[in-house]
């Protein structure tokens, strides 16, 4: 070939990119990163909850094609994910491989069950997640406000789309129950009956910038309440009128409340059942071992009600527990003091029981909004920003103080905070050396578990100031007991809402009011609840084998090393991994 050929032929093959096999470890890096840069495409809103302001001027696409499309991507890459050769990769490869098959398996499934067509969510709805999406998103520039702006002017447009889809879950005879919609429209009530000003997205608007110009101050001011006053408002009183005229006559009755009543609702469960546990479990199975569980609260109420209470009758405590105004707070700031006072004990004690494994994010305590906190779940936690600005979050409810155990409120803050969500959350968001998606998602059963091992880990951490607060203890543990009987027999087997409250009035110590909640969260969201206590029992189960097979060579902060190294895995993921801590362990002696 003669010189100049050659030059040809260079510039050739320079320009043409060639086809170069990088092999299955860095296919399974690209695909890893194919798949969460399309979730945060696809979910906005949870771009912007760890930091990644990309979209904030978008929501996601929840029209039926908007969902078929996503499916359509899970898919794709399941498809990739199963093709990679797992021999070909190695133990941390293949540990990956499976958390992103299991996620994906997982999402498919709950997209299978279309409950986007009848979900009417007064705890997690849009009329609530909107509301709080200000509290997450950073405002450091105008052009930041520039796109909170955008994305509230979408507003409108998402509850149009949520109105359709669950107009075609109205043409096949589903709906939703009928005290998640009366719910629902009491907030919306609410929310309408002020002005725009007074929503909590127009919070923003309100603070101080002193990074922007005043322009740029007053031009956020006035297009953000234009916004919502033309977007927000009317959309709100649009889905109001919906769920009043449409929905509440032919909503689920109390006595129908599950997916039971819905057609294919039991293999939906039975579905979501292996979503949120990671296990091939019954309902049968489940309610079983929540009778079991139940059964032994009652057994440990009655000797430590004896000895604080004087009385070992497990009504009588429970009685006194519930109508007792002492056992009560006496108003919001004796909460959030207390949930502060807790945090820091907490705190303090972690690195006696925690090896390198910490978090180096914070944990502050949070009050929740009134646009929530009549609706909501007694505390709940709000994960860190991916970047490490916004730190992790303990969210109170300090709504009708008088109804708020004080014995609960330490067994709480060990579950939300520390060392229970945010130990555990704030530790995968900053793991090294795994794909993102496995620091911001995982299994319910693992996230849960954690947080209700975490009080009965602080009982032994001697973080509980008195036994009455050890009671509060037990309390929660029945509460999570109790869902494994109540959800599975709301769902599976016909329970009526007030069958399923009864049942929690006589086995927990819960007050009347966060009982209702409770059940009509489980009715809401069918198989989470499954999730906290299964994931406890194999947690301690796993520690057990441990304890015995390593004995005095047993550490307790390189136990919980090991469970909280690898993000919120598959419980039979975390079984392999104890196991090969337990083998190396044995095997260093």
């Amino acid at each position: 070939m003669s010189k100049p050929l050659q030059a040809l032929a260079l510039v050739f093959l320079a320009a043409v990119p060639m086809t170069v096999h990088a092999g299955p470890a860095q296919d399974l890096s690209k695909l890893c990163d194919d798949y969460w840069q399309g979730s945060l495409r696809a979910s906005p809103v949870l771009a912007t909850s760890i930091g990644d302001d990309r979209y904030g001027d978008q929501l996601a696409d929840i029209t039926p094609a908007g969902a078929e499309r996503e499916e359509a991507r899970l898919r794709s890459v399941l498809s990739r994910a199963r093709a990679i050769d797992v021999k070909a990769l190695s133990a941390a490869d293949q540990l990956t491989r499976s958390a992103l098959i299991e996620e994906l398996e997982d999402e498919l499934a709950a997209s299978s069950c279309h409950m986007e067509q009848w979900v009417v969510d007064p705890l997690g709805g849009p009329q609530v997640e909107f509301m709080n999406i200000p509290d997450y998103t950073a405002f450091d520039t105008a052009v930041q406000g520039e796109r909170y702006v955008k994305r509230c002017r979408r507003m409108g447009r998402y509850f149009e789309d949520h109105i359709a889809n669950l107009r075609l879950g109205l043409k096949d005879s589903r709906a939703a129950s009928r005290s998640a919609v009366e719910k629902t429209i009491d907030q919306l009530d609410h929310m309408i009956a002020g002005s725009a000003d007074s929503l909590a997205l127009m919070i923003p608007a309100r603070t101080p910038r002193p990074k922007w110009s005043a322009e740029q101050r007053q031009r956020f001011a006035r297009d953000l309440r234009a916004a919502v006053a033309d977007s927000v408002v009317p959309a709100l009183v649009r889905y109001r009128d919906f769920l009043k005229q449409d929905v509440l006559p032919v909503a689920r009755t109390p006595e129908k409340a599950g997916m039971a009543a819905l057609p294919g609702g039991v293999e939906c469960y039975r579905k979501m059942i292996r979503v949120h546990t990671s296990l091939d479990m019954t309902p049968e199975a489940l309610h079983q071992l929540g009778l079991e569980q139940v059964a032994k609260f009652r057994q440990d109420l009655a000797a430590l009600g004896s000895k604080v209470l004087g009385t070992s009758d497990v009504s009588a405590i429970e009685n006194k527990l519930r109508t007792d105004p002492a056992m009560q707070f006496a108003n919001a700031q004796q909460i959030e003091t207390k949930a502060r006072e807790t945090l820091a004990k907490a705190q303090a004690a972690v690195p006696r029981w925690f090896g390198a494994v910490q978090p180096k994010t914070p944990c502050v305590v949070k009050v929740m909004g009134m646009h929530e906190a009549p609706y909501s779940t007694i505390a709940y936690y709000r994960q860190p920003s991916g970047d490490g600005k916004r730190p992790g979050q303990y969210m109170i409810n300090t709504y009708m103080p008088e109804t708020r155990p004080r014995y609960e409120a330490e067994a709480l803050a060990f579950h939300e905070s520390v060392p229970g969500h945010h130990l555990q959350i704030a530790v995968a968001q900053e793991l090294t050396r795994v794909p993102e998606f496995r620091k911001h998602q995982g299994v319910t059963a693992f996230v849960e578990g954690w947080g209700l091992y975490s009080e009965r880990l602080a009982d032994e951490m001697g973080l509980y100031s008195s036994d009455l607060d050890r009671i509060g203890m037990l309390s929660y543990d029945a509460w999570r007991s109790c869902r494994l009987v109540v959800d599975t027999g709301i769902h599976a087997m016909g329970w009526s809402r007030q069958q399923a409250i009864d049942y929690m009035k006589a086995n927990s110590c819960l007050a009347e009011n966060n009982i209702i909640n409770e059940v009509d969260r489980y009715i809401t969201w069918p198989g989470q609840a499954l999730a906290y206590k299964v994931g406890q029992l194999e947690i301690l189960k796993l520690r057990d084998e441990a304890k015995q097979k390593l004995g005095t060579r047993f550490d307790i902060k390189a136990f919980h090393d090991v469970v909280l190294g690898n993000g919120a895995v598959a419980l039979p993921v975390l079984r392999e991994q104890v196991e090969n801590y337990i083998r190396q362990a044995a095997g260093s002696q």
